[in-house]
This record gives structure tokens, sequence and C-alpha cells, in this order.
């Protein structure tokens, strides 16, 4: 008897917590709404919050990163020139790395403003133009190099068939890992131990199981949805983006969407003290939405 019922009791923990994950109204207030903090921008990507909870996010066709202050909830710009960056990700150093698609490269970008250039193509081809990434806890990142050609870029030669998963190692080696009609949207969990990907044009998002370091299981479909850009609570429920933002639990099962009266929701990312705010960027503007849950870091 006694271990039936620690079975039980066991079991009834899972369940409160997948019913945690699902009852929306113990992640959203109902009567707050997201707030636009600026629209001064042409077209809003990327956002990925440091340590201290500020959210740095880019405006691609004007070639800057700004960031968004929390406790003075002011934007402020942080560097010009940055090679196009569209998608970013801290590493776990505190240095904010990101796709930075002019040249098809990935930057790293200290705190004090110093640019490295890290990886410049893969197998001695130009990358199509990476699009997200994110960066693990022993120091490699995966990023997706999908196709958007730009007007900005000069004499591009498509150098590369194919629009793919790789995994970038601490040592600087890059590794291939799988092919998709347009990658894109990109976000993992260490605590979880996942990594999801968007399959943009396929209009589907999946999931994997994150093995070891660039060492994944086979895909597995999570929801029929694309997405630009994607973020994760500590729940479990991914958020993703297109018209406004899609809120999907562990299961693949849509539960919420956040309406955003823009014509296209490119990222979200969690910010602000407490990694309790939701910051979303928009085509020319950002918003931010408290909430009841946090994000995982």
């Amino acid at each position: 008897m006694k271990k039936i019922g620690k079975i039980s009791m066991v079991g009834l923990v899972f369940a409160l917590l997948n019913c945690q994950s699902v009852n929306y109204s113990k992640m959203f207030y109902g009567d707050v709404q997201p707030e636009k903090v600026s629209d001064q921008f042409s077209f809003t990507e990327g956002p990925s919050s440091d340590q201290q909870g500020n959210v740095y996010f880019t405006d691609q066709p004007n070639d800057k990163i700004y960031y968004w202050d929390w406790k003075s909830n002011t934007i402020t710009e942080f560097l010009g020139k940055t090679g196009r960056a569209n998608g970013t990700h801290f590493d776990r150093d505190g240095n904010l790395i990101t796709c930075s698609d002019d040249q098809g490269e990935i930057w790293k970008i200290s705190k004090d403003k110093k640019v490295q250039v890290i990886l410049k193509g893969f197998e001695g081809k130009r990358l199509n133009g990476p699009n997200d990434v994110w960066n693990d806890s022993s120091g490699g990142m995966y990023f997706t190099d999908p196709l958007y050609k730009r007007d900005y870029w000069v004499d591009f030669k498509q150098e590369i068939a194919h629009k793919s998963l790789y995994y970038r190692t601490k040592e600087g080696k890059t590794i291939k890992l799988e092919t998709f009609v347009q990658p894109n949207g990109i976000v993992g969990s260490e605590t979880f131990k996942k990594l999801y990907i968007s399959d943009i044009d396929a209009g589907k998002t999946y999931v994997y199981d994150i093995l070891g370091d660039g060492k994944l299981s086979e895909r597995k479909l999570f929801c029929e949805m694309g997405s630009d850009g994607m973020t994760l609570d500590k729940h479990g429920n991914l958020y993703l983006t297109g018209k406004g933002v899609h809120v999907f639990n562990r299961h693949g099962k849509k539960i919420y969407h956040i309406p955003i009266e823009e014509d296209w929701t490119s990222n979200v990312t969690f910010g602000g003290e407490n990694n309790e705010v939701l910051f979303i960027t928009a085509s020319k503007s950002v918003y931010t939405l408290p909430t009841k849950v946090r994000g995982v870091k």
C-alpha cells in the first residue's frame, strides 16, 4: 500500500505541474496589456537578456543594436555598424553573440563594444545568412542559416545550396546538423534538455533532446506553426511569434495568444529584474508585458 501511495503522490505532482503549465490565468494578468515602449525603428529583431535583465535587440535595416533598461524603461543605442545583426544571444561569459548576415558572419561583442568575428563561413563557403543563435553552457552554440536575400548585400552569390542548423564548438569547429526548408527561430534549455527550431516556410516547429555538446536526438514535430523567433518559460511553455505571440505548452498544445497591433511580430524574450517581463520586437516597435512566470535563462 505504501508503494502505491508513493506512486500516486508522484502522479499527482506531475498532474499539478502539467495543469500549472497550461493554465494561462496563472501565467498572465488579465487586465495587463502589452505596453509600447518605442516605435522609433525600421524593423526590430533578435532580443536577448543580459544577466541584469536588460534586453538587447537589433534594428537590422538601420544596422544598429539597442538595449532596454528595465529600471528606467528607456531605450539606448548600444552599437552602430553591427554587420547587419539579426538574431542575438548572450554567451556564458556575458558577450553578445550576433548573427551578422551582411557578410554571412557571427560576431562576439563584449560589453565594452569590442567586436570579434568568430565565424565567417562553412567548409570554405560563405554562409547564406545566419539568422538566430542559442549558446549552451559549455561554450558551444547552435545557429540557423536560412536564406533571405537582403537589398543591402553587394555582389551576393549563394555558395551553400542547403539551409541548415549548425553547431559551433567552443574550440571553433562548425558542424552541420540538419537541413530544413527555411530554418529560423531557435531556443534551447539545458534544464529541460531540449532544443526547439522553427522551419518557418514549412509551417512547423520541431523539438530535439539535447544529448551532448552538438549532439541531438532525431527531431520530433512540436507543433504545426512556423515562427520567426521564440523563447521558453520555466514551466516549459514555448512562445512563438508571427501575428502576435502564440504560447504552447510543453506538449505542443496552443494555450494562449497575445495580440500585437503591428504588421509582424518578429521575436520575444524574457527580461526585467526577475526575468518576468516579456519583451516583444514587432515591426517598427518594441513592447513589454509583465507576466506571472519567469523565462528560462
